[in-house]
């Protein structure tokens, strides 16, 4: 069974940085794309960035300049280091990865359970 397990979140001053990991372990032939999501309280999940396996990256534009996605192929990891942190990017982060198991001919998207992160003004 495949997991996605992050980590990093916490509690930080405006201005400050974090950074967040996202581990898949299980029966994993390959990853396409890794995608961090943000959900701020009361609100709809968003796409914060995302990268594929050949590492393009996109991000939203309220992140860019201070976030950066990256990926480690061989440890099924990818990461977001946040920067410059704002009050409004509170919220629980999620990741998630298209994987295509050994067991299966086409790929399946997972989630992670998310992690918390608290910027404070």
């Amino acid at each position: 069974q495949v997991q996605l397990v992050e980590s990093g979140g916490g509690l930080v001053q405006a201005g400050g940085s974090l950074r967040l990991s996202c581990a898949a372990s299980g029966s994993i032939f390959s990853i396409n794309d890794m995608t961090w999501y943000h959900q701020a309280p009361g609100k709809q999940r968003e796409l914060v960035a995302r990268i594929t396996r050949g590492e393009f990256t996109n991000y939203a534009d309220s992140v860019k300049g201070r976030f950066t996605i990256s990926r480690d192929n061989a440890k099924n990891t990818v990461y977001l280091q946040m920067n410059s942190l704002k009050p409004e990017d509170t919220g629980v982060y999620y990741c998630s990865a298209e994987i295509f198991e050994f067991t299966r001919a086409s790929p399946n998207l997972f989630w992670g359970q998310g992690t918390q992160v608290t910027v404070s003004s």
